[in-house]
């Protein structure tokens, strides 16, 4: 199954945004998308699930294109994790993850014993089953995000797009975190997430993509692609790519300056 934007266009107030930009997610893979702030990540996520339309351009899923299928049909392939959610109602941990089953019970049925048991088994993969019955809205910004990412588990889709999935956690649930979704793509599953950090693509993405003037300047095996150069051109910074002893890359350092 491949979830793919094809020359995608967009702005907004006759600012460009999106000028060209095509990238897409296949089945058993984990690819991080890399741009400044304002580079336009967010609205190709969105463009990418449906909830914008582009200026110029298309999305398919499966060959498809997106508006042949019905929102439903969507959901229960595609999950997205946004980077903000403000809850309308009190609703727990545990409530919010549940609606992740909405797409496959639909509104009128009752979760059952075994929609349950899969947001309870969702909660303990990601360390927070002791919050379940905490207000959604009274816990710590990364608990908040790490429920929202056991909404889109729940919803048992094959794709999911997550929006700076590590934003608010703290180092330890980075690295659990970064765990999971690589032992998800392991499992089948295709994962798209955007990162600031040019770090987190080094552990375990697949495939990594650079946002850059409104398209993906760059793509493929963060190896190749994650260069000081590129890092330079995206960010505007010199560093250094750290090595182990076997060469494998582990980390960029800021090359220091002179006073």
């Amino acid at each position: 199954m491949i979830l793919a934007a094809h020359d995608i266009r967009f702005g907004y107030q006759r600012r460009p945004v999106l000028t060209g930009a095509s990238l897409e997610l296949d089945a058993g893979e984990l690819v991080c998308l890399l741009g400044i702030n304002g580079a336009g990540k967010s609205t190709l996520l969105r463009i990418m699930l449906g909830l914008q339309r582009p200026e110029h351009g298309l999305v398919t899923l499966d060959g498809a294109p997106l508006t042949n299928w019905s929102r439903r049909q969507l959901a229960q392939l595609v999950a997205y994790v946004p980077q903000v959610h403000i809850a309308p109602f009190p609703y727990t941990v545990a409530q919010v993850a549940l609606l992740g089953r909405l797409p496959a019970n639909g509104l009128f049925r009752a979760p059952g014993s075994a929609d349950l048991d899969c947001v309870h088994g969702v909660l303990a993969q990601l360390g927070i089953a002791h919050l379940a019955k905490r207000v959604y809205t009274e816990v710590s910004g990364g608990e908040r995000q790490l429920t929202l990412i056991a909404r889109a588990l729940a919803q048992e889709a094959q794709l999911l797009v997550m929006d700076e999935p590590l934003a608010g956690l703290d180092y330890g649930n980075q690295i659990r975190l970064l765990d999971r979704l690589e032992r998800l793509a392991a499992d089948g599953y295709g994962v798209l997430m955007t990162t600031h950090d040019p770090n987190q693509p080094l552990s375990g993405c697949q495939r990594v993509a650079l946002l850059i003037d409104g398209s993906v300047a760059a793509q493929g095996a963060p190896a190749e692609v994650l260069t000081p150069a590129a890092i330079y051109r995206l960010y505007g910074v010199s560093v250094d790519l750290l090595r182990t002893a076997d060469g494998r890359e582990i980390a960029f350092r800021p090359v220091a300056t002179a006073q």
